[in-house]
């Protein structure tokens, strides 16, 4: 297994005026105009005194000039410390001092809301826009940023060229990042990943999804998630990809607008991008009365799903080879149509303990309302006495795995089982093949009066099945189970359905779930919710909100 650091050097020397890290519609760099600027800032860090192991925290909105910062300091031998931009400014605060982190790379703005009191260790603000100084404890840092152009000249007179470009291998054990899991200002869980957990994942890409020189990719997912470092950033820099940054959250308009300039090779993002564009582009048309007949005629139903499939995959760019949706379970009927479009699609297991990826299998294997197989360099079990048949914890090991929580033995220690194994909270069985199903959280599942085991994503894959449902969290209230729902209220308005009638589609709603499920396991009732659930960054509903 390469190192990543061994595969960047490769792409750099191969590549060096082809682009890398671009900005839509902004700065961008290429892959020898990245070396330099990386070269640069270890200058800066070496004359300010920055040591290897040093804490460097990074907390921005995605940008060409994030990806230097990060990997400026990743390949320096500092700890780098990404965290959500969208944390609030006080989570930031307790982040960078529980990091211990003495340096910060972050936005001009968010700077602005931060409170140099609540972080004492901290040494330096450094400005993603544009390198300059923020804050500088000391004074001694801007002298060391006013240096760097007269050592970078003295050291290298005759300009930087490929050969100069030299990044450490041989530190695969070594803590390479601390990532936290959520804003919360109450002990932190920091995610300790070492260089090898990065090194696997970015091999198991490279070797299952290959890059091919010239390739395209637009990353919309925060960086600072592991999801959007390892998948939109890291791994097809490793291949020489060119690596497009939207900067924000995308509007509609503003991801496709990208998607049909860039022409990706590969789509990461979360189920419910895919589901949504499916219930407004695609469902519509199919449930047409001539639409339902012709679907039902052999062969004609195959030409017509292969258009749909043209039609889906031109909206990302006509240059898509594979899409791969993660974080959460896909829609059950929205999977099925996909099957039949024969759409390039598949969903993926992991989480941050895991660098991120834990399961994963080709498109065209892919087993339907799985999530893949356990992927190179590590071991899943099933803490069950039937790992096929009866659901257990699904437990990990291996090279992609953690060293634990910085700053946090309690959260350590529970995190793993007495002979080695992270527990994953997630609850699930494995075929013979070697599949992974998921059927829920452990966290999240409830237990019913007679002693049966309720998995509510199940229920709500149900109900976000039927129409005039958008999505749905299934709580447990005084034994009875309660379904909230966030409708589709502009279809209910459009065909012209009142606040009463609302309540009697629901009624009709919660009626056909229940038709299908156990009696253990029936909704009592349906409660409406006015707006969206509020989700993670990886669009995961945050059920803590409303259970």
């Amino acid at each position: 297994m390469k190192h990543y650091f061994t595969r960047i050097m490769e792409m750099v020397q191969a590549h060096w005026d082809a682009p890398a890290l671009c900005n839509y519609k902004g700065e961008s760099f290429t892959f020898g105009q990245m070396a330099i600027q990386i070269e640069k800032l270890h200058i800066f860090f070496e004359t300010s005194g920055i040591r290897k192991g040093d804490k460097v925290a990074l907390c921005a909105r995605n940008s060409a000039r994030w990806a230097v910062s990060f990997l400026a300091a990743n390949t320096y031998g500092a700890v780098v410390v990404p965290i959500l931009a969208d944390f609030h400014p006080e989570s930031v605060n307790a982040l960078v001092e529980h990091s211990g982190s003495v340096l910060l790379f972050t936005d001009d703005d968010l700077w602005r809301k931060l409170d140099t009191g609540r972080m004492p260790g901290l040494e330096c603000a450094v400005s993603v826009s544009d390198f300059s100084i923020l804050y500088d404890r000391d004074a001694s840092y801007g002298k060391a940023a006013g240096a760097v152009e007269q050592v970078f000249s003295e050291r290298y007179p005759h300009g930087f060229t490929p050969g100069d470009v030299s990044y450490p291998s041989d530190n695969d054990t070594d803590i390479a990042l601390i990532n936290y899991t959520s804003g919360t200002t109450s002990a932190p869980k920091g995610v300790m990943l070492r260089y090898e957990c990065i090194s696997s994942n970015i091999e198991f890409g490279l070797k299952r999804i290959p890059v091919r020189f010239g390739d395209r990719i637009v990353s919309m997912l925060p960086l600072a998630h592991m999801y959007g470092m390892a998948f939109e950033f890291l791994y097809p820099l490793c291949g020489g990809a060119g690596i497009y940054f939207l900067g924000k959250t995308p509007t509609p308009s503003l991801l496709l607008g990208a998607m049909a300039q860039v022409r990706p090779y590969l789509v990461i993002t979360v189920p419910l991008v895919m589901e949504k564009i499916f219930k407004s582009s695609v469902q519509p048309v199919l449930k047409k009365p001539a639409m339902r007949v012709l679907t039902r005629i052999p062969l004609i139903d195959k030409v017509i799903y292969g258009k749909i499939r043209k039609k889906l995959l031109n909206a990302f760019g006509g240059n898509i080879r594979m899409m791969i949706m993660g974080g959460a379970a896909l829609n059950p009927e929205v999977e099925s149509w996909f099957r039949k479009f024969r759409l390039p699609y598949t969903v993926g297991y992991g989480m941050t303990e895991c660098a991120p990826l834990l399961g994963y299998e080709d498109w065209d294997k892919f087993v339907p309302k799985s999530c893949g197989k356990c992927v190179d360099r590590c071991e899943v079990r099933i803490d069950s006495s039937d790992p096929q048949n009866v659901v257990g914890e699904i437990q990990a090991r291996g090279m992609n795995v953690m060293s634990g929580y910085y700053r946090n033995p309690e959260a350590t220690a529970a995190a793993f089982t007495p002979d080695g194994w992270l527990r994953t909270g997630d609850l699930g069985v494995i075929d013979r093949n070697g599949n992974i199903f998921i059927r829920g959280r452990s966290k999240n599942m409830i237990l019913s009066s007679n002693g049966q085991n309720i998995y509510p994503e199940e229920i709500e894959a149900m109900l976000n099945n039927c129409p005039y449902v958008v999505e749905s969290v299934v709580v447990d209230r005084s034994s009875r189970l309660v379904a909230l729902v966030y409708p589709d209220r502009d279809r209910l308005a459009a065909e012209g359905i009142g606040e009463e009638g609302t309540t009697a589609v629901m009624e009709t709603v919660m009626s056909d779930v229940n038709r299908s499920l156990p009696s253990y396991s029936r909704l009592s009732r349906i409660e409406l919710v006015d707006q969206p659930f509020e989700k993670t960054p990886k669009m995961s509903i945050k059920r803590f909100l409303y259970e």
